[in-house]
């Protein structure tokens, strides 16, 4: 399983904890690279998106994301089209995920203790998929994903969904987020912030 390091995380004034699911309870982000590039080789649009584009534009939605490369690229993908396929490559692939050691027994250790919800900017079929998976599903109180806001990250609705489902003040909420758009989208929302992976140091929302 994946590791991200000596993770020591305080937990003072902290009522709920929300933890984004790819790339920061799973080691899942290759899958999804992979998925992409299924994806838009069937659509004619091979090599378009480039590894670390990918990991800079992580946790946004991916209709968003074939946009930007429609916009990027001058091709006309259908969103909802390469959504669809790409959501189908990477379910084929859950038998390759794991999880990152570290934040899911932070995860499993605060079970019971606070409120914990999953807010992602996967579809909800595919994090429940994913959560399934890993034997996960029952960490969390409350799993807030793309289908359940107008907009995904990096604005806060998302985070700030997951916190009036927890009954907790987005202040008294602390984030878990591996992805640029994701730590913003928290940070928007007034949580504190922990970047997985390393360095894994606060940040002040």
């Amino acid at each position: 399983m994946a590791k991200v390091g000596e993770l020591k995380v305080s937990m003072d004034g902290v009522e709920a904890v929300i933890f984004d699911c790819d790339g920061t309870l799973v080691n899942s982000m290759p899958a999804h690279f992979a998925a992409w590039c299924e994806a838009l080789a069937y659509y004619g649009a091979a090599n378009v998106f480039q590894e670390d584009v990918f990991y800079a534009m992580g946790g946004r939605p991916t209709t968003d994301i074939v946009v930007e490369l429609n916009d990027e690229y001058g091709l006309k993908l259908d969103p909802e089209a390469v959504a669809m396929k790409k959501r189908e490559a990477f379910l084929g692939q859950l038998h390759t995920l794991d999880g990152i050691d570290e934040v899911v027994a932070l995860a499993r250790s605060l079970r019971g203790k606070l409120p914990m919800a999953v807010a992602t900017g996967g579809t909800r079929l595919v994090i429940e998929k994913t959560l399934q998976a890993l034997e996960l599903s029952d960490l969390f109180d409350e799993v807030v994903t793309a289908d359940d806001v107008r907009v995904g990250k990096p604005a806060p609705d998302i985070y700030l969904k997951a916190a009036e489902l927890l009954g907790v003040a987005p202040g008294k909420c602390l984030a878990f987020e591996d992805a640029p758009a994701g730590i913003m989208a928290a940070q928007r929302a007034g949580m504190q912030v922990i970047a997985v992976p390393a360095p894994l140091e606060l940040l002040k929302g």
